[in-house]
């Protein structure tokens, strides 16, 4: 399992860019990302996370078309590979696994209903 391991930082991009579908590049990913979960994220970590799980296999990256606005660099877009896909669905798994295991009774005691 821990071959395939993701932070939480990676699973959130990786399953942004999934959301992005063919339309996920680095500008577009934090931007989604901010909009979905109301969370400020830097170009700088976005990038890093981006490269080091490109370099892990995860994702796989590809220039679009150059365009005036970006004085002639094209975009570098990026798409979740197969190993990319396993390594998630490990991760939706583990989580799942241990919602479940969380006994019914916490989710009826009345500490756990004052908290929502």
């Amino acid at each position: 399992m821990r071959k395939y391991h993701l932070g939480e930082f990676e699973e959130i991009v990786m399953l942004t860019v999934g959301i992005l579908n063919n339309k996920a590049y680095s500008v577009a990913v934090k931007d989604e990302i901010e909009s979905r979960l109301e969370r400020s994220v830097s170009m700088g970590a976005l990038h890093t996370a981006l490269n080091r799980m490109e370099e892990k296999g995860y994702l796989k990256s590809y220039s679009g078309e150059a365009t005036l606005e970006r004085a002639g660099r094209p975009r570098r877009y990026f798409e979740i590979t197969a190993l990319g896909m396993k390594a998630l669905r490990l991760a939706k798994e583990s989580r799942d696994g241990l919602w479940a295991a969380i006994p019914q009774s916490i989710w009826n005691s009345s500490y756990a209903m004052d908290q929502l």
